[in-house]
């Protein structure tokens, strides 16, 4: 898997989109590292709705996992 970044705004952080995601409509999910040291996950499809926020250490015990899915 690849990412591949997604346009942002200066406010905006940078937000990066599996390769594995198509543009068809598909179920996405864009991963984003903001200052703060936390990892943010949101629905490509809704941008500007909710956003879930990891810990560097959650992120890196959940990846082995949603890797396996």
């Amino acid at each position: 898997m690849t990412l591949k970044p997604s346009s942002g705004t200066e406010r905006e952080p940078n937000w990066a989109k599996s390769s594995y995601s198509t543009d068809e409509g598909a179920q996405c999910v864009e991963v984003a590292a903001a200052p703060d040291d936390t990892i943010l996950i949101r629905d490509s499809k809704n941008p500007d709705g909710p956003r879930l926020t990891f810990t560097p250490t959650t992120w890196a015990a959940f990846l082995p996992y949603a890797a396996k899915r």
